[in-house]
């Protein structure tokens, strides 16, 4: 079996109430919500990763105003074309950011297709990803060492989130 390490940087960015995110189509061609960011290339710290990315997907430069945290996944991707399974983990360094720049503006040609703010109170009701709801975790919560609670005590997002 094949391994892979992936890491990646990503922002949220909050104000007035709304967050930041991006549309990017599901592998069955769904669109759904994610955060702005991406994948680090080779050599590139996660600092100027997350600040790239952004402005790729939303058009907006931020300020890094904060690390909330880091989450990692882990899951086997099945044999594809002759080649063996990949164990792939996933490395994902979570950012607080805010505006300091720029204009929103959609991704021309790269995984994403749309940005938009969306009401804090909306994101339930959105097809997104699963980290979009740990990123606004870590965001309400802010744990001293950048991981959430995990087990019965850790519960879904709620309908009414705090917006402060």
């Amino acid at each position: 079996m094949r391994e892979k390490l992936r890491v990646a940087a990503y922002a949220v960015c909050v104000r007035d109430g709304q967050i930041l995110l991006a549309r990017s189509p599901a592998p069955d061609g769904t669109p759904e919500w994610v955060l702005p960011g991406g994948g680090m290339e080779h050599g590139e710290d996660p600092y100027d990763t997350v600040r790239r990315e952004v402005t790729e997907e939303t058009g907006y430069r931020i300020a890094v105003t904060g690390l909330l945290g880091m989450d990692s996944s882990r899951h086997v991707l099945g044999r594809r074309r002759l080649r063996p399974p990949t164990d792939h983990q996933g490395l994902r360094i979570i950012y607080e950011g805010e505006i300091a720049g720029g204009e929103l503006r959609n991704e021309v040609g790269g995984s994403t297709d749309l940005a938009a703010w969306h009401d804090l109170t909306a994101v339930p009701g959105l097809t997104r990803i699963r980290l979009v709801d740990i990123a606004l975790r870590l965001w309400r919560e802010r744990p001293t060492d950048g991981r959430l609670r995990t087990g019965p005590e850790a519960r879904p997002l709620p309908p009414q989130m705090n917006t402060e």
